[in-house]
């Protein structure tokens, strides 16, 4: 608790706990904070709510809010797109959160910028998930991680990260407001908006950009980077379609998020070198939602103020980490391959959070030489080992994007299942052994998995229920590449213009730390 004296001055803000029972409405809150203070309430002001917390450890379920007491140091206004200047000089590939957060950064300087991405809007790109979850039929550019928005609008939305020595973590989170989210984004410890909410604040952010002059180009997939010589050096000249036009440019943002595996093979084209990094890889696994509410909150499970329990969990296994990844409480496991012959899933919630299951990656950590020694050679050898282990994936689940599956009890005693319970996965499960399609790259996936069940059935007594079942495969946690950029024009070290940004080029983990990064190019660009 933070307290001022009863005469000197108020602090800045206060901190105060409350349990479930104990009112948090305004005046309930000033009284206490007058209390705390030893002041009258008459002292003070309106109080802002300014962080909003859940603690549920040690058996003890507390609120925590941060309340400030002076306006002081609100933040300074937003800034706001502006009319661009023309002809567009910069062609942005891929219209996920680094690309139109770069767009964004750029047009409040006042600079245009052409957005290209190979799938859809959010509207029509509905239709092909439609088809993807009823038939299993997977659009290459239009699925749950290519279109508008990226991959991060059909899959949650959630903003918190650790990445706030990036940049102006408050200013991505204040823009979604501005465009729709929900203000609670604004005070939430770990901010969510919902799968539900976030294509509605994507396309409000891109109708104003295009509001200011930019353009959005969809289906417009790049084949081919344009060069030219410029200053006695290899140059971005702009990028070639699938359609055979060109679009002239002086700055080429790569921007494209882990899963454009062919832009990969264009860069290697325009002589761009690329190396290697760690990545995670794993399942997901699902439980009934009630169970992780008695785990996580004890015998106050059920109080109607707390909201679906989520939960974190690692250990080190073999000198690898192990760790659960976009944890989903009360959401639904979805498919996300991007190729026909692949099988890829995902966690998604809406934002009520209200759905009968918890999902979560639970991935293990692979580094670089992990990949080389089981024979996958070169910068993009995690990319095979991704490929190989999601075709098993798809074989061994029957096609139409059914996902192989089994009870982590029988995980963990080293058999296969027969029968799994009922999942929120609309494709469907088929009973099998994981381990076969884990290891069929050669590594100790499923060992190291194995062993980490048991560390996190310690963590969290009764994980290991009849009811959880681990789904496969989660592997596109992170891109296994990293496209190299100088440190501090954040260009390509081998063709000047060429900016290398967010997930899929290796600097981020996220959606608001790959906003931040595209914010980070703008500001070189402009």
């Amino acid at each position: 608790m933070s307290r001022g004296a009863r005469n000197g001055p108020l602090p800045a803000e206060v901190s105060i706990e409350l349990g479930l029972d104990e009112p948090d409405d305004a005046a309930a809150l000033k009284r206490r904070v007058a209390s705390e203070l030893g002041v009258a309430e008459t002292a003070l002001g309106e109080l802002e709510l300014r962080r909003r917390s859940l603690d549920a450890r040690r058996g003890r379920v507390r609120f925590h809010l941060v309340l400030g007491l002076t306006r002081e140091d609100r933040p300074q206004a937003l800034p706001v797109p502006r009319e661009v200047s023309r002809p567009a000089r910069t062609v942005i590939v891929g219209d996920g959160p680094a690309g139109m957060f770069c767009a964004y950064a750029l047009a409040c300087r006042g600079v245009a910028s052409i957005v290209v991405d190979r799938g859809k809007p959010v509207q029509p790109r509905r239709h092909d998930l439609k088809a993807l979850n009823r038939w299993g039929r997977v659009d290459a550019d239009s699925n749950y991680c290519f279109g508008e928005g990226g991959a991060g609008t059909y899959s949650d939305g959630k903003l918190y990260t650790r990445a706030h020595k990036r940049g102006n973590v408050p200013e991505v989170v204040r823009v979604l407001a501005d465009h729709g989210a929900p203000s609670a984004i604004l005070t939430d410890a770990r901010p969510h908006i919902g799968s539900n909410r976030l294509p509605q604040v994507v396309t409000a952010l891109r109708e104003r950009l295009e509001s200011v002059g930019v353009e959005f180009r969809f289906g417009a997939r790049v084949v081919g980077i344009l060069l030219e010589r410029r200053h006695g050096r290899r140059a971005t000249a702009g990028v070639r379609l699938e359609d055979g036009s060109e679009i002239a440019a002086d700055h080429v943002v790569i921007a494209t998020g882990h899963s454009a595996r062919d832009v990969f093979l264009l860069l290697i084209e325009a002589g761009v070198r690329l190396e290697s990094k760690p990545f995670a890889l794993g399942v997901r696994i699902e439980h009934p939602q009630p169970l992780i509410n008695s785990i996580q909150y004890g015998a106050q499970a059920g109080h109607p103020r707390l909201p679906s329990a989520a939960y974190r969990v690692a250990t080190t296994i073999d000198e690898r980490g192990v760790f659960s990844f976009c944890m989903c409480p009360g959401g639904f496991v979805v498919p996300a391959a991007t190729e026909p012959d692949g099988l890829v899933v995902n966690g998604m919630s809406l934002a009520r959070r209200a759905g009968i299951h918890a999902n979560s990656g639970l991935v293990v950590a692979i580094e670089p030489g992990d990949v080389s020694s089981a024979g996958f050679t070169g910068a993009l050898g995690g990319v095979e080992l991704q490929r190989r282990i999601e075709q098993a994936a798809f074989v061994a689940g029957g096609g139409a994007q059914r996902a192989p599956a089994t009870r982590a009890r029988d995980f963990v005693a080293g058999r296969g299942s027969t029968t799994v319970p009922e999942s929120s996965y609309i494709p469907g499960l088929a009973a099998g052994d994981l381990r076969e399609v884990l290891d069929v790259a050669g590594l100790p996936l499923s060992r190291r998995l194995r062993d980490a069940l048991r560390d996190f059935d310690q963590q969290l007594r009764g994980y290991l229920s009849e009811d959880a079942v681990l789904i496969g495969v989660e592997s596109r946690t992170s891109s296994p590449v990293r496209v190299p950029r100088d440190a501090e024009s954040l260009e390509s070290p081998d063709v000047a213009g060429l900016y290398p940004c967010g997930e899929g080029a290796g600097y981020a983990g996220g959606i608001v730390s790959a906003a931040l990064d595209g914010m980070r190019v703008a500001e070189r660009i402009a």
